[in-house]
C-alpha cells in the first residue's frame, strides 16, 4: 500500500530530514515562524492540550546567555544558527482547557487540578507538539537542529520560570556547508511492530 502524501513531500518531511549542524546566515523571519506555528498547531494532542511554549532567542545578549548553557559541542551551532528556539512545556496549560476543550470544560479540574498530573501531561503533549514543530520547520523549507545537550535547570532559570519545563533547544535556518552527519541506521519494521 502506498502513502497518500506525495513522495516529494515524504522526502522533505521525513526521508531527507536530519539534524542540521551548520547553517547559512540567511535570516529566519517572524513570518516564517508564524507560518510554521499556524500549520503545526493543528496536530492532535490529548484533550486538545497545547502545553508547548516557544521562546525565540534573537538578541545577541540572549544568544550569548544561551550559548553558555549549551553542552560544549553544541555551543558553536547555537552561536551560529540564524534563529534558536527554546521549546518548553507549560505546566499551567490546564488554564486554557475550557477554551480549547469546550465540550468538556470540567477537564481542567477533573483531571489536572494536581500539579504532578499536569506536569506529566504537559511533558508528554508538549514533546508531541515539539515533534510537530520540527516537521513544520521542514515543511517551511528550513532545517532544524534539535538538541538536548544543555543545562536544563540553567535554561529554566535564565529564560523561563517555575511553571515551564525546558524540553530542547532547536537551531533553525537554511543548511550550511557540511550540515549533515552520515545517515544513521533505523530499526526495521519487525523490530518495532508486534501483533498480539
Amino acid at each position: 500500500m502506498s502513502l497518500v502524501l506525495d513522495p516529494t513531500a515524504q522526502d522533505l518531511l521525513f526521508r531527507e530530514a536530519r539534524t542540521a549542524n551548520t547553517f547559512t546566515d540567511e535570516p529566519v523571519t517572524d513570518e516564517q515562524v508564524q507560518a510554521i506555528y499556524d500549520l503545526v498547531k493543528y496536530g492532535p494532542t490529548a484533550f486538545n492540550q497545547s502545553p508547548l511554549r516557544i521562546t525565540l532567542v534573537r538578541s545577541p545578549e540572549a544568544r550569548e546567555r544561551l550559548v553558555q548553557l549549551m553542552a560544549e559541542g553544541n555551543q558553536p551551532k547555537t552561536a551560529a544558527a540564524p534563529l534558536v528556539a527554546i521549546l518548553s512545556a507549560d505546566n499551567e496549560f490546564h488554564e486554557e482547557l475550557p477554551q480549547l476543550f469546550p465540550h468538556f470544560p470540567q477537564a481542567k479540574d477533573a483531571f489536572f487540578s494536581e500539579r504532578p498530573a499536569r506536569e506529566g501531561a504537559a511533558l508528554l503533549n508538549a514533546s508531541l507538539q515539539a515533534a510537530y514543530f520540527i516537521v513544520g520547520v521542514r515543511a517551511a523549507g528550513l532545517a532544524a537542529g534539535p538538541m538536548t545537550g544543555l543545562d536544563f535547570e540553567g535554561v529554566r532559570k535564565e529564560f523561563l520560570d517555575d511553571d515551564h519545563t525546558p524540553l530542547m533547544v532547536v537551531n533553525i535556518g537554511r543548511p550550511g556547508p557540511d550540515a549533515w552527519f552520515p545517515r544513521s541506521p533505523r530499526l526495521a519494521y519487525d523490530q518495532v511492530v508486534t501483533t498480539v
